[in-house]
């Protein structure tokens, strides 16, 4: 079932009207259906229920007190890569002893907090942070819990930007240094050997790179073992992709692959999985609703100028993204579509959320919804042009909330101090 449809002509998301959504919180903003978060989680986490998984997911998608409530209900754990997200994670009732804290520049007063939580563990991405965290956990008189995190030197396939586990990229240790450096991290004080972890990127969609990093990291499990390095888990990391211009059964198509993937290796792991969900989890549950100011014929095509900008929904120009874009009212079926570029107010030729797109007729004044606006929005929203950050809704069948307010000009401005000798 699809939680954000056309129903009776009008684009619903659950049991709410957009439209009258819309009635009650400016334009643009983002609203988030409650229940394909949800079911998403559910069905990610089943396709793992034989194993001793552990789904923590990736706050850096969405980071919402209220999408993490909604997970810490469903038993998630969480992806971290700062002491922000670390104290999200927390406050939103998600138990400390399920929180990885990834990330390759974790400051000393990160590392400190995270000890003094008693996390599940720390992925560590270099030896010189393996090193500040031994040192910063002696001093605190505490034991640190660390997975070193190995960059496998897999392609995945996907954009250069959101690539992660190529010998090229900054993240993880690489696949060559690894048996060192699990031998130092043996002789270091105060350091607990736990597990090992990778994350090859994101936006993956062909499992073959989940299936040769895997095969790379047991390896090297098996090369540790002889030398009496036993491991308590193994992190496959995230980086699933979605779908962001279909229906979302080939979304279900690419986890039952990567879950065959997984249980294809299982039989040789005898230690704790986890994984590490994001995008897969609220990309398709969310999405940007926003209004036509104008329409702009031009000699060579026409510019839908609408009220939602780049530092709303930053994807399509950072990662060429394509979004699916929708008029609130359900064109109809003679309608004849046009080629237009949808761009938005801020002063940049890159401030467009779809270039040459196919839209039916919508005139100034009409809803637009853009898709796929659950991960990677809101979290990399920003205030460009002092434009003030947009709210975000959550709609659980009827019921709805304001999860996060838009600050007024007032509020924005006061964030900035003047000092008196101006």
């Amino acid at each position: 079932m699809s939680h954000i449809a056309y129903r009776q002509g009008q684009m619903h998301i659950e049991d709410l009207a957009i439209e009258t959504l819309a009635e009650r919180y400016p334009t643009p903003f983002y609203c988030y259906s409650a229940n394909a978060i949800r079911q998403q989680f559910k069905n990610f986490s089943s396709a793992f229920a034989d194993l001793p998984a552990l789904i923590c997911y990736a706050l850096k998608a969405n980071s919402n007190q209220a999408v993490l409530s909604l997970l810490a209900k469903l038993g998630a754990g969480a992806d971290v890569v700062s002491q922000g997200e670390l104290r999200r994670a927390l406050a939103a009732g998600i138990s400390s002893d399920k929180i990885v804290f990834s990330g390759v520049a974790k400051t000393a007063a990160e590392i400190r907090y995270a000890l003094s939580q008693n996390i599940l563990c720390f992925n560590v991405e270099s030896i010189t942070e393996l090193q500040q965290i031994s040192e910063i956990a002696q001093t605190e008189r505490q034991q640190a819990n660390i997975s070193l995190r190995i960059n496998p030197d897999v392609d995945a396939g996907t954009h250069a930007k959101i690539s992660t586990g190529k010998s090229d990229n900054k993240f993880g240790i690489p696949y060559l240094d690894a048996l060192a450096a699990y031998q130092l991290a043996k002789t270091l004080p105060a350091i607990n050997i736990r597990g090992i972890d990778m994350h090859i990127g994101s936006q993956i969609s062909t499992v073959s790179a989940f299936d040769s990093a895997i095969e790379r990291l047991i390896a090297l499990m098996e090369q540790l073992a002889a030398l009496d390095i036993t491991l308590e888990h193994i992190d496959f990391g995230g980086g699933l992709g979605v779908t962001y211009a279909d229906t979302d059964q080939s979304e279900q198509a690419l986890l039952a692959q990567y879950s065959s993937v997984i249980h294809k290796h299982a039989a040789r792991l005898s230690c704790k999985m986890i994984f590490e969900p994001g995008r897969f989890i609220t990309a398709n549950a969310g999405v940007l609703v926003t209004q036509v100011i104008h329409l702009k014929p031009v000699q060579q095509k026409t510019f839908v100028i609408i009220d939602a900008a780049m530092n709303d929904l930053i994807r399509p120009t950072l990662y060429d993204a394509w979004h699916n874009i929708s008029p609130v009212t359900q064109p109809s079926v003679d309608a004849v579509s046009s080629k237009v570029d949808i761009v938005g107010p801020v002063c940049e030729s890159g401030d467009y959320l779809a270039q040459d797109r196919e839209l039916p007729p919508v005139n100034a004044g009409e809803l637009l919804v853009v898709h796929s606006a659950g991960a990677y929005c809101a979290v990399a929203s920003n205030t460009y042009n002092s434009r003030r950050l947009i709210a975000e809704v959550l709609v659980d069948d009827d019921k709805e909330h304001l999860i996060r307010p838009s600050p007024s000009y007032e509020q924005m401005i006061a964030l900035d101090s003047v000092p008196q000798w101006i």
